[in-house]
């Protein structure tokens, strides 16, 4: 009997131990280190306005209107919901993406005044992941372009400059595509840039 409590009590002991360890010093320096090194990623790369919280760089937001570069569809909850982030799940057998994407396709070509055969991005047309991706493709904010500058009274030629502004090389040089992040460009354009 004694060897047993000898043994629970080093079980419980170690248990304590990581628990203190695990849940509270590591988690502890983790996040002192990440607001002394990283102090805007670490706290969501929050976008303000004259002390206005407008959004986050990492998550998308939906707009609409012909003055605005529309960001990808969204299938998270009914649109751009963080609670409830996730994508469609349709497989690309799936009737309803087929569909639905076939929908797009033609609201996207309508929007934009573009012909009938033209082709039109994937991303302007499927949603992410996770139904919240702030970016969208080079080639989909240049065929947006027109579309804004029409709307705001601006020379395309000054919308496609602000795009070229915004828009971010591949990770490291290396992974992924050159993006823009629509609401950092939308911002931009009420903000009167690019005039």
């Amino acid at each position: 009997m004694k060897h047993l409590l000898t043994e629970l009590r080093v079980a419980v002991m170690t248990t304590v131990a990581l628990v203190v360890l695990c849940c509270g010093l590591y988690p502890a320096v983790i996040w002192g280190l990440s607001q002394v090194i990283f102090p805007d990623q670490a706290n969501g790369s929050l976008i303000k306005q004259k002390g206005t919280l407008v959004g986050s760089r990492l998550i998308g937001q939906g707009f609409s209107g012909e003055a605005y570069f529309h960001p990808r569809p969204s299938a998270a909850g009914t649109g751009y919901d963080p609670v409830h982030s996730g994508g469609s799940n349709l497989g690309p057998l799936s009737r309803n993406l087929i569909e639905t994407v076939g929908k797009r396709i033609k609201a996207y070509r309508h929007e934009n005044r573009l012909g009938d055969t033209a082709l039109v991005p994937v991303d302007a047309v499927t949603a992410s992941g996770s139904g919240l991706d702030p970016h969208i493709s080079v080639v989909n904010a240049r065929l947006q372009a027109a579309r804004v500058a029409d709307a705001r009274g601006m020379k395309e030629e000054s919308i496609q400059k602000l795009i070229a502004n915004h828009t971010e090389c591949r990770d490291f040089w290396l992974f992924g595509e050159p993006r823009v992040n629509v609401l950092t460009l939308n911002l931009d354009l009420d903000a009167g840039e690019g005039k």
